[in-house]
């Protein structure tokens, strides 16, 4: 009888035994997976990691305005988006395949407004309809003013541009501004001013949703192509621009 406490307490003792052997390792299997997830980044790191074009830290929404404007461009409204776009491709197919003019065109929508109109406001009274209420546009003079200044300002930074081009003080500058006209020269020649415009039109509309939407696999391709770019620069300054030869400056002596 005296054996079984013993067997019951050596059997205890074995089942304590494992049971410590395995805490240990259970806590540094615990101890790991907290590591992993501790190591793991948060989605919000990720995303404030990624370098932005021009070094933007807004939305895109708030870079056009944050306003009525911006929800157009981004399809924040797809019938308004949608119908934007349509009025825009109407227009163009009226100029492009009948052969309208601008003034034509301006004088003969205002002709229809004023005509239905009118004849909306004289029949209202025989249909037992209430007339069409107009609202009484104007522009205050701060808009005007507002809108000058904009333009003023802008007028003046292109002329700082050319005037920096010109002036001979930067080579990367002059050979951008040389490339871009250049290009924009070649693309003139595939199609009239309309048509450009249509189709820059059609790219403001679509370009800046897309952009929003993959906005880190483009930022990512971007910067990457940038450090390529930069490269292929850095090769041409040594091996052309660096053995272009400069003659000496000497200041002249009054």
């Amino acid at each position: 009888m005296g054996e079984h406490p013993e067997e019951a307490a050596s059997f205890l003792d074995s089942v304590l035994e494992k049971v410590t052997d395995k805490l240990p390792g259970h806590d540094s299997s615990s101890s790991d997976s907290d590591d992993e997830k501790s190591k793991k980044p948060e989605p919000s790191s990720i995303a404030s990691s990624i370098k932005r074009l021009f070094g933007r830290e807004k939305p895109v929404h708030s870079l056009f305005g944050g306003g009525k404007s911006a929800d157009v461009i981004l399809w924040r409204n797809k019938q308004t988006s949608a119908g934007v776009l349509v009025g825009a491709t109407v227009i163009w197919l009226l100029f492009e395949w009948l052969g309208y003019h601008l003034l034509t065109l301006i004088c003969h929508v205002v002709i229809l407004g004023l005509t239905i109109l009118f004849v909306w406001s004289n029949a209202s009274a025989f249909i037992n309809k209430q007339p069409v209420r107009i609202p009484q546009i104007s522009f205050s003079e701060q808009l005007f003013q507002d809108v000058a200044s904009a333009v003023r300002f802008e007028i003046n930074r292109l002329f700082a541009v050319i005037h920096d081009v010109a002036s001979g003080r930067d080579l990367k500058k002059f050979l951008l501004v040389v490339a871009g006209l250049w290009i924009l020269s070649v693309v003139g020649s595939w199609a009239n001013f309309l048509t450009l415009f249509y189709v820059a039109f059609v790219f403001a509309h679509t370009v800046p949703v897309l952009y929003e939407k993959y906005e880190d696999q483009v930022d990512a391709f971007a910067f990457k192509a940038m450090d390529e770019a930069k490269k292929h620069y850095r090769t041409f300054d040594v091996k052309v621009l660096s053995k272009i030869p400069k003659g000496p400056l000497k200041d002249k002596k009054l």
